[in-house]
């Protein structure tokens, strides 16, 4: 048995919560409605898991979580989101969220991610995953000069290095050469690689 506190101020998701855990064995110590009231809950009931709305009126589950954190109080925390911005996604990682879940189906994925925090495991929905990894990845750029995204942007573009050298007055000799410190610098092996990366992370259009 678990012991939760927990905080989300949409009270109809809140008691179908507390109904979904104590039916599991669970035992719900506190229920509260907004940031504030949860970390006094925490203080005056010590549960085991919070489990924490982001969304919430006042001191939202980010900040919440932060508090928590900096008081240094380190017991797994559970956040439900109905939606997520990738800079609060980052964000709530870097303040050691234990699991981070979606509403829409969050029911099917709470008592899975109750026995991984348990356990000392981190539980991410695995599309939040993908986009943390992508929100804190550095532009595709960062580490290139001029010469070298110009004929990124054109291997992105469909050109083959001929046409490249052509339109950007270089040797063919010149962008191979380019190119493999391209590579190099990015860690990537294929052409068909710089072009995904060019075309998904780069706003500028490629003409």
């Amino acid at each position: 048995m678990t012991a939760v506190v927990i905080a989300d101020d949409h009270g109809l998701f809140r008691r179908g919560l507390e109904a979904a855990l104590t039916a599991a064995g669970h035992d719900v110590l506190n229920s509260v409605a907004d940031g504030d009231a949860a970390l006094a809950a925490v203080t005056a009931a010590n549960p085991d898991v919070l489990v924490l709305d982001l969304r919430m009126p006042g001191r939202d589950g980010l900040s919440t979580l932060q508090a928590l954190r900096a008081r240094g109080d380190m017991r797994p925390v559970i956040v439900l989101a109905a939606e997520i911005e990738d800079s609060v996604l980052v964000a709530l990682m870097a303040a050691r969220a234990d699991a981070i879940l979606l509403k829409n189906g969050s029911e099917f994925r709470l008592f899975d991610a109750l026995r991984a925090v348990q356990d000392g495991t981190r539980f991410y929905d695995a599309d939040l995953i993908d986009r943390a990894f992508a929100a804190m990845r550095p532009p595709w750029d960062e580490k290139l000069n001029e010469r070298e995204i110009a004929i990124c942007r054109e291997v992105a573009a469909g050109l083959r290095n001929r046409e490249i050298a052509e339109k950007l007055g270089m040797t063919i000799s010149t962008v191979k050469i380019y190119l493999h410190g391209v590579f190099a610098k990015l860690d990537l092996q294929t052409r068909a690689e710089l072009a995904a990366i060019v075309n998904t992370s780069d706003p500028i259009s490629i003409n």
